[in-house]
């Protein structure tokens, strides 16, 4: 949208749809409130009401990302890991240098039960923005509830991809050891 016109309601969440499908990569609620000339508050309402409405948008570190129905196929596998927050970039980079994706982080609240929070890093460059991101608003890892204890959902094209990442990071302890 180029003029400087603010959009309404249905139109807008019309158009925000539209962004999301035919575009493969995340936007921002403050790219989507420049493109549509509101404020970030309004998107975040538009992104809830399009939930609502049971479309697949996913809010990642990275911004709203609409989730394609026909991917490739990838192996999956969840992680039991342990570790201090300060440990976290070096976690997620061990994972994202053996060829991962690390789509969340879920822990066991002792009230809310299981908590999910989407992550979707895939290299480095996402890891760093993710850890920026953590850093510039001085939010809290999910991990932090649990001392440390959390599960990560990891995707790879093929299965020895998972099974060196998880490897990796077996030797730098950040793996829960099962015990025999």
């Amino acid at each position: 949208m180029t003029e400087s016109k603010k959009m309404l309601g249905e139109e807008r969440r019309a158009y925000i749809l539209s962004l999301l499908k035919e575009n493969n990569r995340p936007y921002t609620g403050s790219e989507l409130s420049k493109l549509t000339n509101v404020s970030r508050q309004i998107i975040v309402g538009d992104i809830t009401l399009l939930k609502a409405k049971n479309e697949p948008i996913l809010a990642t570190s990275q911004g709203y990302l609409y989730l394609q129905e026909s991917k490739p196929s990838l192996y999956e596998r969840i992680i039991a890991c342990n570790h201090p927050p300060e440990k976290t970039e070096e976690e997620l980079n061990i994972l994202v240098d053996n060829g991962v994706t690390v789509k969340d982080v879920k822990i066991e609240h002792p009230v809310y039960g299981d908590l999910t929070a989407s992550i979707l890093v895939s290299n480095r460059k996402e890891v760093k923005q993710f850890m920026k991101k953590i850093k510039h608003t001085n939010a809290a890892y999910l991990s932090e509830l649990t001392s440390g204890i959390h599960l990560h959902t990891i995707t790879a094209p093929s299965i020895d991809t998972l099974i060196e990442a998880e490897e990796a990071l077996r030797k730098a302890h950040f793996l829960i050891k099962e015990e025999t």
